[in-house]
C-alpha cells in the first residue's frame, strides 16, 4: 500500500506541484487535474509516511525525504519509484509462493519472456529502467571514491556500468585514472551524456557487448568494478561473468571490486549489520527470485563464485553511507 501511494504521488507530480512553500490541498488538486477531497487523503497518507508535513488542516509542505520524489532535484528517486512500482516489477510478486515451491522465475511465466528480454522489447520502459538504476547508484557513487584505494590502479572498467554514473564519480575523484564502461547498447544509452557532463569524454571509453559471451569484457584495465550485476544472475552465469572479468585482467595485480549486499550467515547474528537492520537485502533477494532468477549472497557464496572464476576474495568491507552495500575485493589467482 505504501509503494502504490508513492507511485500515485509520482504520477500526479505532487511534490513538484507543492514546490518549496506550503500549499493547500485544493490548489494542488486543481493543478493536478484531480478531485480535492481524495487528493487531501493522498496528501495525508504521504504525510503519515513522512514525505509531507501538514501544517494546518489541508495545507502541506514537502519534507527533506519527500524531495526525493521530485524528478527535477539532484539525487531524485522518482524514476526508481516509477519503475519498481510498475506492474512489470510487481506482477511476478503475486506468484512468490510459486517461485518458492519450484525455484522458477515467476516473471518469465507472467510475461512470456525474461526480465531483460522484456525491457529490450519496450524501449520506453528500458530508458526508465536505466534512469532508475542511475538514481539507485547515487548513494554508492557518493561513498565509493573515498572508500577504496583506487590509487593503486591505472584504469578501471565498470562491467555492467549502465550510464556511467558510478565510474564518473570514481574518475572525478581520482584524476590519475582512466576508465571504460562496458554494458549492452541499451544499457549504455545514457553514458555519453554522463561522461560529457562530468568532463570525462577523453578519459573514459564506452564498450557495448554481452558479458556472458566469451572474450566480451574489454582488456586494458587492472581493476574491474561490478555493482548490482551478479545478484541478477544464478550462480552459473554469475561465475561466468566473473571468469570473463578475470580473463581480461592482467595476471599480476588485477582485481575485481564487487559492490553488492553481503548477507550474514545467520539473520541478526552480526550487530549493526546493514542487511539485518533494514531487511532490504532480504526483500531484494526475493525480488531476484521472482523477477530475474538471481539472488543476494553471503561472503561464503562470493568466495565460491570467485573461486570458480579463478579469483580469490581478499576482503569484504561494508560501504559506509550506502547501506546495505559492501565492497568485495577479489584478486586474480596466478
Amino acid at each position: 500500500m505504501a509503494a502504490q501511494t508513492l507511485r500515485a504521488a509520482v504520477r500526479l507530480g505532487v511534490v513538484e506541484l507543492i514546490g518549496d512553500t506550503p500549499r493547500r490541498a485544493d490548489d494542488i488538486a486543481a493543478d493536478a487535474g484531480a478531485d480535492a477531497r481524495p487528493m487531501t487523503r493522498l496528501l495525508r497518507a504521504l504525510a503519515g509516511l513522512g514525505l509531507l508535513r501538514e501544517h494546518t488542516p489541508g495545507t502541506f509542505s514537502v519534507t527533506p525525504t519527500g524531495t526525493l520524489l521530485d524528478p527535477r532535484r539532484p539525487g531524485s528517486l522518482a524514476s526508481f519509484v516509477h519503475v519498481f512500482t510498475d506492474p512489470v516489477a510487481t506482477r511476478a510478486w503475486e506468484r512468490l509462493d510459486d517461485s518458492v515451491r519450484t525455484g522458477d522465475v515467476a516473471f518469465d511465466a507472467v510475461f512470456g519472456t525474461d526480465f531483460f528480454g522484456h525491457l529490450a522489447r519496450h524501449p520506453e520502459l528500458s530508458a526508465a529502467f536505466n534512469t532508475a538504476m542511475s538514481q539507485a547508484a547515487g548513494a554508492a557513487a557518493a561513498a565509493l571514491p573515498s572508500a577504496y584505494d583506487f590509487g593503486r590502479f591505472t584504469s578501471v572498467t565498470d562491467v555492467g556500468g549502465g550510464d556511467g554514473t558510478l565510474l564518473a564519480a570514481v574518475l572525478t575523484a581520482h584524476p590519475g585514472l582512466t576508465g571504460a564502461v562496458f554494458d549492452t547498447a541499451e544499457g549504455l544509452a545514457g553514458a555519453p551524456a554522463t561522461l560529457e557532463r562530468h568532463g570525462l569524454t577523453e578519459r573514459c571509453s564506452l564498450h557495448p557487448g554481452d558479458f556472458l559471451a566469451p572474450g566480451s569484457v574489454p582488456k586494458g584495465s587492472d581493476l574491474h568494478l561490478i555493482k548490482s550485476v551478479l545478484h541478477n544472475w544464478a550462480d552459473e552465469q554469475a561465475a561466468t561473468i566473473l571468469r570473463h572479468c578475470r580473463e581480461a585482467l592482467p595476471p599480476d595485480g588485477g582485481r575485481v571490486l564487487i559492490v553488492e549486499p553481503v548477507l550474514p550467515d545467520v539473520v541478526g547474528a552480526s550487530p549493526g549489520d546493514h542487511a539485518t537492520d533494514t531487511g532490504i537485502a532480504y526483500l531484494s533477494d526475493l525480488n531476484m527470485l521472482v523477477n530475474v532468477g538471481g539472488r543476494e549472497r553471503t561472503r561464503a557464496d562470493f568466495e565460491d563464485l570467485c573461486g570458480r572464476a579463478g579469483l580469490s576474495v581478499t576482503s569484504v568491507t561494508p560501504l559506509t553511507g550506502a547501506a546495505p552495500f559492501s565492497l568485495v575485493e577479489a584478486a586474480v589467482v596466478a
